[in-house]
């Protein structure tokens, strides 16, 4: 007999002829075991969630594609930015940092921003956020970080008192503080936010020449935030609001767009640079290295099943392709490593095999067997190298280039610790309506903190950045700025 296409089945293809009622011994029961139908549906329900992301772990995505409008070919051998008009399929996922998957959309948090470009060279994943800079800028402190923004082992609430002991104990993360707090710490939508690489990385030219640089991507539906107030009213009203937002737009033809620049760095400026270029908790000033354009991104289509391609889909910054190498940002070093394993706990050691994130270009390699391979595992290939029986070898023009390092092996921090000039420049750069709100956002957290030396601590980074900021978040919470400051 012919299935009928239709027909319900088990997921070893037979037909199912009663999926309303249990086998029972009788109408009463007991159920019996050997309704193996039964047992597959609930084992596999069981196992239908993938374990939550630490991070990022509520999120929306979207296809579309990268198109370059500039030659860039001067500064990048990168196959998919080669020539201008040239289009590049991509999936990208917006997401909150701190929350839960079932967290509101609208709180005050960074965004994700990650890209993943499947090119003809292979994957290239640009991992950012939408802020130019990060709290750390060592990659040792984010599991501590990440869990001052999770919950109290105790109470199981969030705490505080941790958020603002580790910001005031780590003053690095003063100029990301001031960002999350202002208006952009609450976008409208995850299509009036702009999106950045946020780390610095290197771009190589066919000649063997690089450059280091960063992303921009810059929206072209504007710049719109939320109030406290109103973020805090759709979150009780439509915790999915931007999630909802985005599928909208795309349903209904508004396709949301970026433009997407780079600054360029000569490499030699990065020991003479009055910042050290490779610290993510700082920006380089737009008039120092301008904004070039590379390009357009444009999402116009959404996804057909969200489990299999928003919550699988897995992005590292480690998925480089020929003519965009790392850069020695310590935060970054850390992330190459890091995200690739989550994905190998979380997702399977064979995550990349999976539809949405399998590169369009072919894949060869020595890798084998692991959970869930589900293509040909190399049938009866050669699976070691070196090997004399015509395996893949490498090609040496693709090896990353060299830049030339120095130093004992030791512990060390960066060498410039100026964490308050840039946090300044922002906040005199805020008209007083902003700064009004600023200082209404910060003083409404840290009143939350039970200790007042937590509190005093985090004043002094305030009014080391500038006198006005520290004045009135102090006042604003009812206390005096430490003389020591």
């Amino acid at each position: 007999m012919t299935t009928n296409k239709n027909n319900l089945t088990t997921s070893w293809g037979a037909p199912v002829g009663d999926n309303q009622n249990s086998m029972t011994a009788g109408s009463r029961g007991p159920t019996l075991i050997q309704d193996v139908h039964l047992l597959e549906k609930l084992a596999h329900f069981n196992r239908e969630r993938v374990p939550e992301r630490v991070v990022h772990a509520k999120g929306a995505g979207a296809h579309g594609y990268f198109e370059v409008t500039n030659d860039v070919s001067k500064y990048t051998k990168a196959e998919f930015l080669s020539e201008v008009g040239k289009r590049t399929p991509l999936f990208v996922r917006f997401s909150t940092v701190a929350g839960e998957n079932g967290s509101a959309d609208s709180v005050r948090d960074p965004r994700g921003f990650a890209v993943k470009f499947y090119t003809e060279e292979g994957n290239y994943d640009l991992v950012g956020n939408n802020t130019p800079v990060f709290f750390i800028r060592d990659a040792i402190k984010f599991p501590d970080f990440i869990h001052t923004q999770k919950r109290h082992p105790v109470t199981h609430l969030k705490n505080p008192d941790a958020v603002w002991d580790f910001w005031s104990l780590s003053p690095e993360s003063l100029h990301q503080v001031t960002i999350l707090m202002s208006d952009r710490g609450i976008p409208a939508t995850y299509r009036h936010m702009h999106g950045f690489g946020s780390h610095t990385f290197k771009w190589v030219n066919a000649e063997g020449e690089g450059v280091w640089i960063k992303y921009h991507f810059k929206t072209e539906q504007g710049i719109k935030n939320l109030t406290e107030e109103v973020g805090t009213k759709i979150a009780g009203e439509n915790p999915d609001y931007h999630t909802q937002d985005l599928y909208e737009a795309i349903e209904k033809g508004d396709f949301p767009a970026w433009k997407v620049y780079v600054q360029i760095m000569p490499l030699e400026d990065a020991d003479t640079y009055r910042f050290d270029p490779f610290d993510v908790t700082k920006v380089w000033s737009q008039k120092d290295y301008p904004l070039i354009e590379v390009g357009r991104m444009v999402l116009n289509r959404n996804p057909e099943n969200y489990f299999a391609e928003v919550e699988q889909a897995t992005f590292s910054p480690g998925t480089l392709v020929p003519g965009i190498e790392p850069s020695p940002d310590k935060m970054l070093q850390g992330r190459l490593f890091a995200y690739a394993d989550a994905h190998r706990y979380r997702v399977g050691a064979n995550h990349n095999s999976l539809p949405i994130n399998r590169p369009k270009a072919e894949v060869h390699n020595y890798q084998r067997d692991g959970q869930m391979r589900f293509d040909s595992n190399g049938g009866g290939s050669v699976y070691y190298e070196p090997n004399s029986l015509g395996g893949p070898q490498e090609s040496p023009e693709n090896k990353t280039t060299a830049y030339p390092v120095s130093g004992s092996a030791d512990s060390t921090a960066y060498d410039h610790n100026d964490h308050y000039t840039q946090a300044g420049d922002l906040y005199r750069l805020l008209s007083e309506e902003e700064r009004t709100r600023l200082v209404s956002n910060i003083v409404g957290s840290m009143k939350q903190v039970t200790k007042d030396e937590i509190k005093l601590r985090q004043i002094q980074h305030f009014y080391k950045a500038d006198p006005e900021y520290g004045t009135r978040v102090a006042e604003g919470l009812g206390l005096s700025v430490p003389q020591e400051v």
